[in-house]
């Protein structure tokens, strides 16, 4: 017996899906397909061409390659068939099996309840024997540049684009999952709490819940606590946000405290409450008019969306990512790259949110005393909206 996990199943899913269909669809900022209205009206006034809106709502696929074991696999595609070329593989299999392999593919992906998680495991045995015949052991592409597949666009001058798979289908992974090392420090004023009084804050039936820390940040202002961002607790991901802006830290901070107050965590909703708070106490034009705290949010997340971690440290050049496969619940595929950042930068924008991780794993939420001053910290998670 075969068995996937769902991500494991979708990454297959995702390969199959683009060989048999030879071609990528195009995303828009809203996370739908580019449509023939979108298409600016060429020079002169004139209607552009039906056939050029084909090709920028959709972009041909001459070949995939993908890792296996530690080798690249070339996928190129054929009019009736997929040519494989790898280490001592030239085969040739028609494009209608992998036409299939993905329709059965998506049908078991679908039928099964998302709630299951992402680690619920797929009976992949009816289609053993033809990955058998691929070659494929390994279900999920093992790289170390994060990538999953590689994209050679009909129009790139044969320069493979790597790409990363985030899908409805199996859950999303998050942009921005540092653990600890993305934790955010609070440094707490207006009160001197006793040894007692912070034993009393920090235990709760629920402590490790983060509907817990809410309750300890609310109950601690009651009694006239202050909250005032302090730092980062890890240097190297301090760093990595100063590269950014020297100011990102403390917008980040005044939005994590929002978003546990308030119940708020989509990154657009949170960046116009900060527009509305200005925690920075920026001149009116530019909060307003030049949209300031919208652009550094921008930034970050394409920053994270391109390779940015807080364990590595980030010098502002372009990684191995080159652009993003979003698959919705149906199956749909669509590609934003790098080509085309500004389209991307308002699509993570509108689809991103804070994500709240669990307090006992990540160490944060807890009143703690450190060289005679009190401290909290929050955790930063971004990721995509569900």
């Amino acid at each position: 017996m075969l068995e996937a996990t769902r991500r494991e199943a979708n990454e297959l899913f995702v390969l199959f899906s683009l060989l048999g269909k030879g071609e990528v669809v195009l995303g828009d900022a809203l996370g739908k397909a580019v449509t023939e209205r979108e298409k600016p009206r060429q020079q002169g006034g004139h209607e552009p061409n039906p056939q050029d809106e084909k090709a920028r709502r959709t972009v041909s696929i001459t070949k995939i390659i993908r890792q296996e074991n530690g080798q690249p696999y070339s996928y190129e595609i054929e009019e009736d068939t997929i040519r494989l070329s790898g280490p001592e593989r030239d085969e040739r299999f028609p494009r209608e099996d992998f036409q299939d392999a993905a329709a059965w593919l998506l049908q078991l992906l679908t039928e099964r309840t998302q709630t299951e998680g992402e680690s619920s495991t797929l009976d992949l045995t009816p289609l053993e024997p033809f990955l058998d015949a691929l070659g494929i052991y390994s279900l999920k592409a093992q790289t170390y540049d994060r990538t999953d597949l590689h994209l050679v666009l009909w129009d790139s001058r044969n320069e493979a684009l790597g790409v990363r798979i985030q899908s409805r289908l199996c859950g999303f992974s998050p942009l921005l999952d540092g653990g600890r090392l993305a934790n955010l420090k609070f440094e707490q004023t207006g009160v001197r709490f006793s040894s007692p009084a912070m034993h009393k804050i920090n235990w709760t039936e629920e402590q490790d819940t983060v509907a817990a820390v809410a309750r300890r940040i609310l109950y601690m202002q009651s009694l006239g606590a202050q909250f005032k961002y302090s730092d980062v607790a890890d240097k190297v991901f301090k760093s990595n946000l100063l590269m950014l802006d020297t100011n990102l830290p403390r917008i980040l901070a005044s939005m994590l405290m929002t978003s546990h107050l308030d119940g708020i965590s989509r990154i657009d909703l949170l960046t116009a409450a900060m527009e509305e708070k200005n925690p920075l106490k920026l001149k009116e034009e530019l909060v307003r008019n030049h949209g300031i705290y919208r652009y550094k949010m921008r930034q970050l997340l394409l920053a994270l969306a391109w390779g940015m971690r807080p364990t590595t440290h980030f010098d502002g050049r372009s990684g191995s990512i080159g652009g993003y496969l979003m698959v919705d619940s149906q199956g749909r595929i669509l590609l934003y790259s790098r080509a085309d950042e500004q389209t991307f930068s308002d699509y993570l924008f509108t689809h991103t949110r804070l994500e709240k991780s669990s307090p006992e794993v990540d160490k944060y939420g807890i009143l703690e005393r450190e060289n005679g001053a009190f401290y909290l910290k929050l955790n930063l998670k971004i990721g995509l909206n569900p």
